[in-house]
């Protein structure tokens, strides 16, 4: 069973440490990193900053649960409300995890979430275009190709163009993107 949950500091940092060790080579080529010097946090700053922002209304941020197993995380963020109502999701899956639906489903409930819960109108995912299993996410879901961001984000130490994809709850006409991942299978 796949579920988004909050990531929880005792009882999760033993389980995330290594996970994230266990997949640095993994997700290294596609990890967002900072273009100003900066010390990295612990895992408790990390979870304080993130329950933080969520508190702010800034940022969703969720593990993947896999039948009890932390196998990765997703998130929200960049919430922006007022006339846009959108936000942007960001994901990183473990390499055990990889290649079973497991992100596209659970990239389908976190955008379900913000539709129905949060009440946002539009959700973006932006992707690396040499990050072929990313673009197979969203190509899983269905999810409106809006073209190139020239040096739009901070990967691996340097600027990246990404492709940009998007979702309105308009698109969805009254489904759910999981029901829709579903027939699309």
């Amino acid at each position: 069973m796949v579920k988004l949950r909050p990531l929880r500091t005792r009882a999760d940092r033993g389980e995330f440490l290594q996970l994230r060790s266990d997949n640095g080579a993994w997700t290294k080529p596609w990890d967002s990193t900072s273009p100003l010097p900066q010390q990295s946090m612990t895992f408790a700053q990390l979870v304080r900053f993130q329950d933080r922002e969520a508190v702010e209304g800034r940022l969703l941020p969720f593990v993947v649960d896999v039948d009890g197993a932390l196998a990765g995380q997703m998130h929200l963020f960049g919430i922006t409300r007022g006339a846009l109502m959108s936000g942007a999701a960001g994901y990183w899956i473990g390499q055990r995890w990889a290649g079973r639906s497991i992100t596209p489903f659970a990239l389908a409930m976190l955008i379900d979430h913000a539709f129905n819960e949060v009440d946002l109108h539009r959700v973006e995912v932006n992707i690396r275009p040499d990050n072929d299993r990313s673009l197979r996410v969203v190509d899983k879901l269905g999810l409106r190709d809006e073209g190139l961001r020239k040096g739009y984000l901070h990967i691996n130490g340097a600027w990246h163009d990404h492709r940009s994809f998007a979702v309105t709850v308009e698109e969805l006409r009254h489904t759910s993107l999981v029901e829709r991942m579903r027939e699309r299978e």
